[in-house]
């Protein structure tokens, strides 16, 4: 009934899609469908640009070598090749879509936007890296636990600043991080993902921080879900 393109597409799709319906499910207030696919969509949209954008930037920085051979490539990579762009891009995105939103109007829908952007380039993403795979079954198992909730988290933070900026304090500071603390977060994740392959014995340090990283930016971006939505049902 079911062939293997089917079994490997569903298996990229699903952990981006059950994070989508998470947070949908937790926004007190549905925002329209139609915005949300829109969101859903921008992000989808910016994966190819930004995917040739890497390329060139990599290829730029060192002559097109795909795998790092050190620290300092690997976290070079982790934050010019792939943080930098990746998260420019998501907030390009999320500024067009609620720039003219009238919807945009309580502080959890930052982050409910910016979670569609977000999970919509790590649909594409994780795609692309499954179905590229011959060991899919393993990438589709490991890009579900972490990379996919990485860029998930990536944009909580995004989403989190970019309201906080907008409805309560429209700081320089705030400004700032809209951009720096998910860029921060992404750098740092995949700068520890990257190192893990360089050798077996720096593999298990980073696998390990890896880890640790993972699940206090998972308590992190629940915090702030938590704080927006706290904001919201007092009314400021």
């Amino acid at each position: 009934m079911f062939n293997l393109f089917s079994i490997e597409l569903a298996a990229a799709l699903l952990p981006p899609a059950l994070l989508w319906l998470y947070i949908w499910k937790k926004d007190p207030l549905k925002e329209p469908t139609n915005q949300l696919v829109k969101a859903t969509l921008w992000g989808v949209g910016i994966c190819i640009p930004v995917a040739i954008v890497e390329l060139v930037i990599q290829s730029i920085l060192f002559g097109g070598d795909a795998e790092p051979t050190n620290l300092f490539q690997s976290t070079a990579t982790a934050f010019f090749v792939a943080a930098i762009p990746e998260e420019a891009a998501k907030l390009l995105a999320l500024w067009i879509v609620l720039r003219k939103n009238p919807y945009f109007d309580e502080h959890f829908d930052g982050i409910v936007y910016a979670v569609c952007v977000g999970l919509g380039f790590a649909a594409l993403e994780n795609v692309a890296y499954v179905l590229g795979s011959d060991e899919w079954f393993t990438v589709a198992v490991l890009r579900s636990l972490l990379a996919v909730p990485g860029h998930y988290i990536d944009a909580v933070l995004m989403g989190y600043f970019y309201a906080v900026y907008y409805f309560v304090d429209r700081s320089t500071k705030n400004a700032v991080l809209i951009f720096l603390a998910p860029m921060l977060a992404h750098g740092i994740y995949d700068a520890l993902a990257m190192s893990a392959s360089i050798n077996p014995y720096i593999g298990v340090v980073c696998f390990l921080l890896l880890i640790i990283v993972c699940i206090l930016m998972h308590k992190e971006a629940f915090k702030r879900i938590k704080t927006q939505i706290a904001r919201d049902k007092r009314g400021y």
